[in-house]
């Protein structure tokens, strides 16, 4: 399997706006009217290593122009002025844009190592302890827009008091119920009937009481590591909704494989790739300010029978890789 990588990237970098002065990354991206939106997880600095959302343009899905210097959401706006948003998953039903969204709730401070994970520093800001929340524990949730620009919270995705990200909506209702992918850190052992975190799938009449999880796949492989987590937000296909997922090895090397679900019950995984479909080849996919080799897609689409993924090289800049649909699905059920 063999995606080709935009000859322009990295397509968009750090720098420019205040919001993304040292990173812009993980970004969800959506074909709307004739224009790509892209929806960036923006740095403007390491100490604190804060993240908002920021919003850029482009008329062919590739040269990308900011909106508007201000983020257009922010921790701020859910009550923690000091919190990350982070890694938006956008999609678009009936009129209104959901962006689902990962919070860090208080400050802390990145020290990339160069070799793998940063290390993270909470421990001087004292709003973790204070307030009770396990430092780095990170909450999702969904905020809704009319315009694609001014969001404002819709609910909680997950409770408070566990570590759940990774959170994707899928595009629209499947049997008359919303569907939002998961990945509950905590929900591991006998009563989970899972010995490592997974991808997990929950459902709502309304968007804002959601069901308790079902277990919908664990690594497997050796390149998925540990743990494996929604990427991209689900696709329908002909052949079923196509979810691209992220797992990490050993040696923390970021890499990308795929899902094809029942397109009328995605509990039910009809295809999935044993060898991954991305791994870090080109130099800013392997060389970063925060985390070497990674892609972390977090957006695709589908624009005439071509996949465009648009992933998060190193957290530090943003890239896009192209492959024909039918052949991904053929190889997944091969």
């Amino acid at each position: 399997m063999k995606f080709t990588r935009c000859e322009a990237n990295p397509i968009v970098v750090p720098g420019g706006e205040a919001i993304r002065q040292v990173a812009t990354f993980n970004p969800g991206v959506i074909h709307d009217q004739g224009k790509f939106w892209m929806y960036d997880r923006a740095a403007s600095s390491l100490t604190p290593f804060q993240t908002s959302i920021g919003l850029l343009e482009s008329d062919d899905g590739i040269h990308f122009t900011p909106v508007q210097e201000e983020a257009v959401f922010t921790g701020e706006m859910l009550g923690f002025p000091g919190g990350s948003v982070e890694d938006a998953r956008v999609v678009k039903i009936d009129g209104l844009y959901y962006m689902c969204y990962a919070l860090q709730p208080y400050a802390f401070d990145c020290w990339p190592t160069g070799i793998a994970v940063p290390n993270y520093f909470p421990e001087h800001y004292p709003e973790w302890a204070s307030n009770g929340v396990k430092p780095m524990l990170t909450r999702s949730g969904i905020a809704v827009s009319e315009d694609g620009i001014h969001f404002k919270q819709l609910c909680y995705t997950t409770p408070p008091e566990i570590d759940d990200r990774d959170n994707a909506l899928f595009p629209e209702k499947i049997n008359g119920k919303f569907a939002l992918l998961r990945r509950p850190m905590e929900y591991v052992g006998e009563a989970y009937g899972t010995d490592r975190p997974g991808m997990w799938i929950s459902y709502s009449d309304d968007l804002l009481e959601w069901s308790e999880p079902k277990l919908l796949a664990v690594a497997q492989e050796a390149w998925e590591g540990a743990k494996i987590g929604a990427a991209a937000t689900p696709l329908r296909t002909e052949k079923g909704w196509l979810v691209l997922y992220h797992g990490v090895d050993g040696s923390s090397i970021y890499r990308v494989g795929a899902l094809l679900l029942d397109l009328n019950n995605p509990e039910i995984v009809i295809g999935r790739t044993k060898p991954f479909i991305m791994e870090p080849e080109e130099y800013y996919e392997k060389t970063g300010l925060v985390i070497p080799n990674v892609v972390f897609p977090t957006a695709n689409l589908i624009i005439d029978d071509i996949l465009y993924v648009y992933y998060g090289c190193c957290d530090t800049s943003i890239g896009l890789a192209t492959v024909p649909v039918n052949e991904l699905l053929d190889f997944i059920l091969g």
